[in-house]
């Protein structure tokens, strides 16, 4: 993904990676990263399309996208907004949208709300959202208001790169290669040495859940053709019978790998969206 784009919505930037120069005469692939990702989690699958033209854009907080503004929060839902507020921008419709963990939440959501924006929806090692009991609530909003009134923790700082990457890695289900592309678009010089980009606050406790009801809700809107592409060692293997079963049109495809899977297995990743596109 060579290419790099700003657009400017809402008074804010959305930073995005491509594999295409241009998108004027184009309908991008629209990629959607995960929690404190960033745009080249996609780099390894999007090696696998050649000739499809693919965008992965950084949520606000994330990668080079701009802060939420002081007095702001990262609430799930905003995500969906800033999504179709680029789509109206960019005047695009029916997208074929790739999300990956939370991005694959945000994909979903879209798709429920505004089906006219999606044709087509992957999800990768993704199946449904977040949830908890109406009964847990009390403790949520408790717990989330706590989070942001603690005082702030400074952001972790890193000699060079290569230390920032091995960081990375020790948290994750991948490799030091992959965590180099994380790193290696993920981080920015600081006082002493480098750091991440991504704002801290992205790490407050949410102050609310959805319900599995309305969860379920979600999932049972979502019309167009989805598929899943689950990770045998990922969180959701275990979890695919109970929530296949509430969208309307889904294919199941198993890979190995864990929840990272569209970057340590790519290729058989990509076969199986090769095979749901071309249906």
């Amino acid at each position: 993904m060579q290419y790099s784009f700003n657009f400017n919505s809402a008074g804010s930037s959305l930073a995005a990676l491509s594999n295409t120069a241009d998108f004027t005469h184009l309908t991008p692939v629209l990629c959607l990263h995960g929690w404190l990702d960033n745009a080249a989690s996609f780099i390894p699958l999007t090696q696998q399309f050649a000739n499809l033209p693919m965008l992965a854009i950084e949520f606000p907080g994330h990668g080079h996208s701009t802060h939420r503004s002081n007095d702001a929060h990262y609430y799930f839902f905003d995500w969906i907004q800033d999504i179709v507020q680029l789509c109206r921008q960019q005047h695009w419709q029916q997208l074929t949208i790739i999300g990956h963990s939370m991005g694959a939440m945000v994909a979903t959501a879209l798709a429920a709300a505004f089906p006219e924006l999606v044709a087509k929806l992957v999800l990768i090692d993704s199946l449904g959202f977040v949830t908890d009991t109406p009964a847990h609530s009390v403790k949520q909003l408790r717990d989330g208001v706590l989070s942001r009134l603690k005082p702030t923790t400074r952001k972790p700082n890193y000699a060079d790169i290569n230390e920032a990457a091995f960081a990375r890695q020790k948290q994750s289900d991948f490799s030091l290669v992959e965590a180099m592309l994380l790193a290696k678009r993920g981080t920015i010089a600081s006082d002493k040495g480098i750091t991440w980009r991504a704002d801290m606050r992205l790490r407050y406790s949410s102050v609310y859940r959805l319900s599995p009801e309305q969860a379920i809700a979600l999932m049972s809107a979502v019309t167009c053709p989805t598929l899943a592409v689950i990770a045998q060692d990922g969180p959701f293997y275990s979890k695919v019978n109970a929530l296949a079963k509430h969208y309307q049109q889904l294919q199941i495809a198993l890979v190995m790998g864990g929840h990272h899977c569209h970057m340590t297995e790519a290729e058989a990743v990509a076969e199986h969206i090769q095979q749901f596109l071309a249906q």
